[in-house]
């Protein structure tokens, strides 16, 4: 992928960045925040039968190893970035900052019972400066993940975050190095909750916590489990137009990065720019997108669980309703999933229909109220700076 000239600066993505530091090792210059949504980007590869699983004691695999494995081709199962993923695996192992890694204790599940829904999967990287980075995945292409991120707006713990903080003891038990924890998207929120309670052993022995672009807690949530024991520690970075990261996040520290594309299309990591062996940045999110994450997060937060419960259920049983198991197919046989849609939402019983009418009324409310408060406020300074 070729850089992006801008202003005579030149500026180049993740997979540039391992090219540009190909022969500097972790050794001559430390795990940095560039490095870190590297591992990130990785985690989300398909490494079942390829790394050895959480459940078993084995050796640690290499990437050389992994590439001459018989599934090899299976790590690029999820097609939205098979190509990208490609480029991201060779330019790491040709790059001395990760040629030399090992890879172990993985672990996917998807279960789609309605009293554990989840879709969790982590990998644990042992870098060659003696650190390990316990890295979990995010939002994968399977429907049932994207309803974990929903429940997320109501339900603490969610299954996936348990088991974010099981695997995080469970490795640390095993390993004894100091290490970093991290993911994007959803995979940022489970390191961060992870970190957050996991045993006290485990957690002096963190360096540091990424969360890349990954939405945040509820308030009650940050106070019950003590964010404060990790704050100094918890590294945030956000695209400038971030929506998923922004979610209940309101005066939780950040760092925002410039994006090579526009809007939701940012949440992809092969878009965030580098330069210089760093992100660029930029002082803070677009404001037309703040004004639209504070609303939703205000929104979220004058439901009750009950009303939540509903929407995000309802949402989900239209969305299976295409018979679709994952988001390529849903997207592949769309005017099927539309027909499967349309049939649901007309099968649904009146009080459901309701109280789906309902929530999304108190959404557009709110909007109105903010958008009316944004005009008030632009008009007094406007007449401030006048004077």
């Amino acid at each position: 992928m070729a850089y992006l000239q801008q202003g005579g600066i030149m500026k180049g993505t993740i997979i540039d960045y391992l090219k540009e530091y190909a022969d500097v090792s972790l050794k001559d210059e430390p795990m940095n925040d560039v490095d870190s949504l590297v591992l990130c980007q990785f985690s989300y590869l398909k490494f079942d039968a390829v790394v050895p699983p959480v459940t078993e004691e084995e050796k640690p695999v290499s990437l050389q190893q992994i590439q001459e494995h018989p599934d090899y081709e299976k790590l690029y199962g999820d097609e939205r970035y098979e190509k990208e993923n490609r480029a991201l695996f060779e330019a790491m192992r040709r790059c001395a900052r990760f040629r030399h890694m090992k890879l172990n204790y993985y672990i996917n599940i998807i279960e789609t019972q309605a009293d554990f829904e989840t879709q969790f999967s982590a990998v644990t990287f042992l870098l060659e400066d003696g650190t390990v980075y316990v890295a979990y995945r995010g939002t994968d292409e399977t429907i049932v993940g994207w309803k974990e991120d929903f429940n997320m707006a109501f339900l603490s713990p969610v299954p996936g975050q348990e088991l974010a903080v099981k695997y995080l003891n469970m490795v640390t038990e095993r390993l004894q190095e100091k290490f970093y924890v991290g993911g994007h998207s959803k995979g940022g929120n489970l390191a961060v909750y992870a970190a957050m309670n996991c045993s006290p052993r485990a957690q002096d022995r963190i360096l540091k916590i990424y969360s890349m672009d990954g939405p945040g807690f509820r308030p009650e949530v940050l106070k019950k489990c003590d964010f404060g024991k990790i704050e100094e520690r918890t590294c945030k970075i956000l695209p400038h137009s971030s929506l998923v990261g922004m979610l209940f996040e309101k005066d939780i520290r950040y760092q925002v990065v410039e994006s090579r594309t526009f809007g939701l299309a940012q949440h992809n990591p092969f878009t965030w720019l580098v330069q210089d062996g760093d992100f660029v940045t930029v002082s803070d999110i677009y404001e037309s997108r703040r004004f639209m994450d504070d609303t939703l997060n205000e929104w979220i937060l004058s439901l009750d669980e009950r009303s939540l419960r509903t929407f995000v259920d309802t949402l989900f049983q239209i969305l299976s309703a295409s018979e679709a198991d994952n988001l390529i197919d849903f997207t592949a046989n769309l005017k099927r999933s539309m027909t499967g849609i349309l049939g649901a939402m007309k099968g649904m019983d009146e009080d459901t229909q309701k109280a789906l009418r309902q929530t999304v009324k108190g959404l557009f409310e709110i909007g109105r109220m903010r958008m009316k408060q944004e005009f008030k406020a632009r008009a007094q300074k406007r007449e401030t700076t006048a004077l």
